[in-house]
């Protein structure tokens, strides 16, 4: 089972690294688009809301399939996205939460189960490699500090340890508590994001962007401490 063809880990280093730009390039250029070809009136708040109201089952029971199943394939950012701009803040929180622990445990048991070999080839020869021994050491809070400081990409860190030693369950809450502080900031950024759609900057977008920019910080001034206290940084 170590060559399953149909389940690729996210690529790591400098393919890793475009993948936000790249975002906020394609983001930029859908708000020219919309604006351009006036369809701002598809992409009202409100209507989508109602619309995601008028299918209260079907839709979020959708969203957690993509979640579930996408980190597979695909970075959690756009998911999480679309999560604020169809449910709003505090829905769009809820279903995140529950989905991006989902899309954590089936790469987990994945690279657990159906493709170790395979998937500690691919992350072969990266930081990760010694992600077992620190586990080893500290357990779950290993877990906890790299979902609170998020050095590496949410997917990639599944695969990772799901070829440590750690348990699932004490693996899977610490995924879901951790991660907390950023899926709130994401999705109250994103539920606000069509704001610009429509020209406006509301201030509930303004706080969506400083929530994002501070978690976005805290992988930097993590690294930026250990350099000035002469010490590696260990993720």
């Amino acid at each position: 089972m170590a060559n399953l063809q149909s389940v690729t880990p996210p690529a790591t280093g400098k393919k890793s690294s475009v993948i936000r730009p790249l975002l906020l390039v394609l983001l930029i250029g859908s708000v020219i688009a919309v604006q351009y070809f006036h369809l701002e009136q598809y992409l009202d708040p409100e209507r989508l809301r109602q619309f995601g109201a008028s299918h209260k089952v079907l839709l979020p029971l959708l969203y957690l399939a993509v979640w579930t199943v996408g980190p597979l394939f695909l970075p959690g950012l756009p998911i999480i996205l679309a999560g604020g701009v169809l449910f709003g803040p505090l829905w769009g929180v809820v279903y995140t939460a529950i989905g991006s622990a989902l899309g954590a445990a089936l790469v987990f048991l994945v690279a657990r189960y159906l493709a170790r070999d395979w998937v500690a080839g691919k992350l072969a020869g990266t930081r990760l490699t010694s992600l077992d021994e620190k586990v080893a050491r500290h357990g779950w809070k290993i877990v906890a500090f790299t979902r609170l400081i998020p050095i590496f990409s949410f997917s990639l860190l599944n695969y990772a340890f799901g070829l440590t030693r750690i348990s699932f369950w004490p693996y899977l809450a610490a995924t879901f508590v951790c991660m907390l502080p950023s899926t709130i900031a994401f999705v109250y950024f994103s539920s606000n994001l069509l704001d610009l759609v429509h020209g406006k900057i509301s201030s509930g977008l303004i706080i969506g962007v400083i929530l994002v920019i501070l978690v976005s910080l805290i992988p930097v001034i993590y690294k930026r401490r250990k350099a000035k206290a002469g010490e590696p940084v260990d993720y």
